[in-house]
């Protein structure tokens, strides 16, 4: 008899992955958004094509896991392999621009003595 952890075959997750079983160095955490770059193209694994076709719009791994009904371990796996052939751009939400939204050393020196003052 065949044990489901989550709903889910582990036999397939394991295809899925090719028995892989963890992400590699790519980084990616719940929050990351992720794009696509490419079309699908014949040939490629399902779970691939899907994910190509949901983030056509900026769209998080953990949306992405919800999308699929896949754990989250499972898609940062499929996302490593995406992002290994150029096939999907990462980016974190607060990576963008933030040099731009840090407040100064000085501001922050006013808050604090506003702050103390109360």
């Amino acid at each position: 008899m065949r044990r489901i952890i989550d709903g889910e075959d582990p036999d397939r997750l394991y295809t899925v992955t090719g028995g892989r079983s963890r992400a590699g160095e790519a980084g990616l955490d719940l929050v990351t958004l992720l794009v696509s770059e490419s079309d699908p193209v014949p040939g490629m694994q399902s779970e691939h094509v899907r994910i190509l076709r949901i983030c056509h719009r900026p769209t998080s791994v953990v949306e992405l896991s919800a999308e699929l009904e896949l754990p989250v371990s499972v898609v940062r796996i499929l996302l490593t392999d995406l992002l290994d052939t150029g096939r999907v751009s990462a980016r974190h939400p607060s990576s963008a621009g933030a040099a731009v939204h840090t407040p100064d050393s000085e501001f922050l020196k006013k808050v604090l003595v506003g702050l103390a003052k109360l």
